[in-house]
């Protein structure tokens, strides 16, 4: 699998996952701007590749000044930037706090070691990250039995995190201890991660992979032919109520009218434990051009009018079980998620 993102000296470089599965293009970014622009315009996209990204962006436009004068509010504003790209994911804000911490601790040094400090945490970020997905994996696994076929929603893969995967990490886990499974990828309207992504990651691993539209899901699981279903997440609030790719919800309601357990896979990052409810949860409302159009071309009337929630919100009630990399969380999650953050 190539890697999603990487550090290299002086600029970061991304697979560019607007082009997949036609192309596999990598994108170089030099300047802090052009990263979160690639944050803005998914050429990198999923909850934790974006605290990743960001954490090596800030640390990329702290390797840009020449001087102290001013420092914090320089800091501040190349912060404040990755912060206006993509309000609903958690994760963004976590690796931001920690990059934010870290110059806070550091700003006595002199410049040139304050800029490695930054490097160093970043690259600490996301070495984290790719321990804690295989460590969801490890976890999530025993919830898949031999036989079983998963539904998954969105990619929660190896191209949304640093490495590995959320929901897909716990499918390549049980995969790779020999069970006998196969996976049903709903395309995921309007930028198809499931088809375009999704499919492309699973192929790679040579894991048995079905797609499906996303108004089919119903009907597979009403023939029984779907045995659970597997998620990611961009935020969780304390109480479990989950934000997740739009269409998430809808997929939860089928799972709990057919009696099917749905699984919510994700770093304990993801958990803002500030929020008693998903309710106060920002959903991002992203460009309609994205609904009207499919690669480029019109699949509608370039005037109608679009809504564009790129997220909905899972309630609690709804959600069998969150796995995350210190063990799986069980109702109710306001004690459970509480217990294994303090692990």
């Amino acid at each position: 699998m190539l890697p999603t993102i990487k550090w290299d000296k002086d600029r970061v470089i991304l697979i560019d996952q607007r082009r997949l599965p036609e192309e596999e293009v990598y994108v170089e970014c030099t300047e802090y701007n052009q990263v979160a622009d690639a944050i803005e315009k998914m050429v990198i996209r999923g909850a934790p590749a974006i605290g990743v990204a960001a954490s090596f962006g800030v640390a990329l436009g702290l390797m840009k000044v020449q001087g102290t004068e001013n420092l914090d509010k320089e800091f501040d504003r190349i912060l404040s930037r990755f912060e206006r790209t993509r309000p609903t994911a958690r994760n963004l804000f976590w690796a931001l706090e920690r990059m934010k911490a870290t110059f806070t601790e550091n700003c006595s040094l002199n410049l040139p070691q304050l800029k490695q400090r930054l490097i160093k945490e970043a690259l600490a970020i996301e070495e984290e990250d790719i321990e804690t997905n295989k460590k969801i994996g490890f976890w999530g696994r025993e919830l898949i039995r031999d036989g079983q076929t998963i539904l998954t929603h969105c990619n929660a893969g190896a191209l949304a995190t640093a490495g590995y995967g959320t929901a897909l990490g716990v499918v390549r886990a049980a995969f790779h201890e020999g069970k006998n499974i196969k996976v049903y990828v709903d395309e995921t309207r309007p930028f198809l991660q499931g088809a375009r992504l999704t499919c492309w990651e699973l192929d790679k691993d040579n894991i048995p992979v079905i797609l499906i539209t996303d108004n089919m899901a119903g009907h597979f699981m009403q023939r029984g032919m779907i045995s659970m279903v597997i998620t990611g997440a961009d935020r969780i609030a304390r109480n479990g109520d989950t934000a997740n790719k739009i269409g998430t919800y809808m997929v939860s309601v089928l799972a709990k009218e057919h009696n099917l357990p749905f699984y919510v896979a994700a770093p304990l990052n993801t958990i803002d434990f500030d929020l008693v409810d998903g309710s106060k949860i920002l959903i991002e409302e992203r460009n309609a051009q994205e609904v009207r159009k499919i690669e480029g071309q019109y699949i509608t009337l370039p005037h109608v009018e679009v809504r564009n929630p790129a997220f909905d919100v899972t309630p609690a009630k709804y959600i069998s079980a969150i796995v995350t990399e210190k063990g799986i969380a069980l109702p109710p999650f306001e004690k459970s998620l509480a217990e294994l953050k303090t692990q």
